[in-house]
């Protein structure tokens, strides 16, 4: 299991080849890349800065990776989550999960994303022609991670 929170890129095949290497057993690799968009809540973003709480921010990220072992068979898993100035088209997340069965990986990288969008200790700043603003929840995002209630799965 591996969780890493870094300023620099990530070659996604790459970080998927050495996540698998030697597990002969996983029958399902699931991966979701995260990338910076250039539309904004109001105006086109020209960059965006992602800032954390380090030594927070790993702790809480191994927490609910403990989480997704716990409630799905995976063989392993990964987060990579950047910080830093970033600009449309670049990547700002990975993770991936495997297992023996493709269900079991589909539902704890969804369940990671969720958990990511929703509770990880990030904040974003926009930055467009306009100034910028600091990136607020999304209600569809909340919506989406109530579903890995413990009292729902």
């Amino acid at each position: 299991m591996v969780v890493r929170i870094q300023s620099k890129d990530f070659d996604t095949g790459r970080e998927l080849d050495k996540l698998t290497d030697g597990f002969t057993e996983i029958g399902g690799l699931v991966s979701f890349t995260g990338l910076v968009r250039d539309i904004g809540s109001k105006h086109a973003v020209q960059s965006m800065t992602l800032e954390h709480y380090p030594g927070m921010t790993e702790k809480l990220l191994r927490e609910i990776e403990t989480e997704a072992l716990n409630r799905w068979p995976l063989s392993t898993s990964l987060i990579i989550h950047r910080y830093g100035k970033l600009f449309p088209g670049d990547k700002i997340v990975l993770v991936a999960t495997a297992s023996e069965h493709r269900q079991a990986a589909f539902e704890a990288c969804e369940f990671l994303i969720d958990w990511l969008k929703t509770k990880a200790p990030f904040w974003k700043l926009e930055e467009s022609s306009d100034g910028a603003a600091w990136v607020k929840a999304r209600e569809s995002d909340d919506d989406s991670a109530l579903r890995w209630n413990r009292h729902g799965n």
